[in-house]
């Protein structure tokens, strides 16, 4: 039996290996250029209708692929090239730079675009040179961060004008149609290699799987067809599909494929490799202050972006918070989440015990604010390595616990510093119109707070702050497979044509966004995203195909012929 767990972790660790190595194929299969072929420029037309609208908005700046292919295009130009250079530099400098560096990435953006001997400068008819002068004076202080924010606005301007509109009638568009062609290709179990579980949802089991053509790894969430119908789950299946389709952040999982099989609903979702921070917390104990720190405000992050999505969370715990590879945090779980159109309330006993707010245990009608509460009760566990109003192993009735939230019953040890003290208070205020993150302006109000006071907001935002605790490559942060219960068959379920149509809606192949980030983030794009013959648009060359054993003897090599209208001598 531990032989079996021990065989899975190995075939799913080396998988893991070679996605990350810097192997010929990276875990790509064999055929993987058969796998990602381009079709010809004509046929590729009709792909124009998947873009809401054919603006710079929807073909560039959203596009990952675009942006690229956009820059391609530019660089044929020196005017264009740039411009686009410019604002790359911008949004590097403004999303990317640390506080002590920002100054000489000021100094130099501005040497390399705007004085008047600067090697990329912008055009004459872009540069205001009052805002120029502005540019300079504040280049002598302390160089803000939103420096260039007005100059680049304009240059934005100019490019989505007519530098756009030729760019949708160049080859580089027409690229961005057949990479588009290729995301919109059919999904089905046989894209995808399959490891060992890792875990299991309500509905079904939760193992590793490697893209075939690009050998990226991900998690994949069955939802069993017949327990789904047995349990009446097709709207809350299909609830938390869509919502995560909605969600673009670093801070929450992301869907990038959906697909079904004969037996299961198939969501392919962001691979955590660190374990959930309940793991984290129950097996090494409680958190030092910064590296709780560090977690709240990517979890606040993450909870912002929801919100901005008018999607309400609902289930928010240690458990459902994953750690990367690189030891960064995302929000997991849409389960229970729902969307909340804006200036709405929704009603429901939704949640865990021991986390839900005081308003859903009332069953008052809530919104925002419970997420807020949950955030306050995670702070607290990270910081004291138990929850807030139950203590670890406690066999305690769920009325009781109950009680201790309504009552606001929690008590802090000497482990809480006085910031950590007064933010825990203002997440676990009983008043849901009082309570941080509610009143004053939102999310903005709570990153304001004293104990967020070493966090560069901008920089953490970017995915650029340095986690304190990076988990080890070599481990699995899982059950062994055997300790992960199995589910029983399910028996008396008839599917039938209804059921087919909700899994229509359900099964809608790859994500744009996380399609594309994928393509680029394992270099598949750079691949094969190359002209041949001339610049015509062509996939890219096969590799040989294998020799038998009898073509690696002379004897029995196939000699070349001589056209018969070679101008050969003879």
């Amino acid at each position: 039996m531990e032989l079996e767990n021990i065989v899975a972790n190995t075939v799913y660790l080396k998988a893991r290996e070679a996605a990350d190595g810097d192997g010929k194929r990276k875990g790509r299969s064999r055929k993987w250029k058969s796998l990602m072929k381009f079709s010809e420029a004509a046929e590729v037309q009709i792909f124009k209708k998947e873009f809401p609208e054919l603006n710079y908005d929807e073909v560039v700046s959203k596009s990952p692929i675009g942006r690229l292919l956009f820059t391609d295009y530019c660089n044929e130009t020196e005017e264009l090239r740039c411009c686009n250079k410019f604002l790359n530099d911008v949004d590097n400098y403004e999303k990317l730079a640390p506080e002590e560096q920002r100054l000489n990435l000021a100094q130099k953006i501005y040497q390399q675009c705007l004085c008047d001997e600067a090697e990329s400068r912008l055009p004459d008819h872009l540069i205001d040179h009052e805002k120029v002068k502005e540019v300079e004076d504040k280049l002598l202080g302390e160089s803000p961060r939103y420096i260039y924010s007005q100059i680049a606005s304009t240059v934005r301007d100019y490019l989505s004008g007519d530098p756009f509109a030729k760019y949708v009638e160049s080859k580089y568009f027409t690229r961005q149609l057949q990479w588009k062609q290729l995301e919109k290709k059919p999904i089905g179990k046989h894209t995808f290699r399959h490891y060992r579980v890792l875990g299991k949802g309500g509905f079904g089991e939760v193992c590793a799987t490697q893209s075939r053509a690009s050998g990226k790894m991900y998690a994949e969430k069955k939802l069993n067809k017949k327990r789904i119908k047995k349990k009446k789950g097709e709207m809350m299946a299909l609830n938390e599909k869509e919502l995560l389709e909605k969600v673009n952040s670093i801070f929450v999982v992301s869907l990038a494929y959906a697909y079904e099989t004969k037996e299961n609903l198939c969501m392919v979702l962001t691979l955590m490799n660190g374990g959930d921070l309940k793991f984290h917390i129950h097996s090494m104990g409680a958190f030092t202050e910064d590296r709780a720190r560090f977690y709240t405000a990517e979890i606040l992050c993450g909870i912002q972006h929801l919100h901005q999505c008018n999607i309400v969370y609902r289930d928010l715990k240690p458990e459902n918070i994953l750690l990367d590879d690189a030891g960064h945090v995302r929000i997991s779980d849409l389960g229970l989440a729902i969307h909340v159109p804006d200036r709405q309330v929704v009603k429901g006993r939704v949640g865990t015990v021991g986390y839900m707010a005081p308003e859903v245990i009332k069953n008052e009608r809530y919104s925002y604010s419970v997420d807020w509460w949950g955030l306050g009760c995670i702070i607290f566990e990270m910081i004291e390595g138990q929850a807030p109003f139950r203590s670890r192993k406690e066999r305690v009735k769920r009325e009781e616990v109950e009680k201790r939230i309504l009552d606001g019953k929690y008590t802090f040890s000497d482990k809480f510093s006085e910031d950590s003290k007064e933010i825990v208070r203002q997440f676990l205020e009983l008043t849901p119109a009082t309570r941080l993150g509610v009143r004053g302006d939102k999310w903005t109000t709570a990153k304001q707070h004293k104990f967020f006071e070493k966090i560069d907001w901008i920089f953490l935002e970017a995915g650029s702050a340095t986690p304190d605790f990076v988990p080890d490559p070599h481990a699995v942060y899982a059950k062994d497979v055997l300790d992960i219960e199995q589910f029983s068959t399910v028996k008396g379920i008839v599917l039938d044509e209804a059921d087919e149509e909700f899994y229509r809606k359900f099964a809608t192949g790859s994500v744009a966004i996380p399609w594309q980030d994928e393509i680029i983030e394992v270099g598949v794009f750079k691949e094969i995203n190359v002209y041949y013959e001339n610049d015509e648009l062509v996939s890219p060359k096969e590799e040989n195909s294998k020799k038998s054993l009898l073509d690696k003897i002379p004897l029995f090599r196939k000699k070349k012929t001589t056209p018969p209208n070679s101008n050969s001598e003879s």
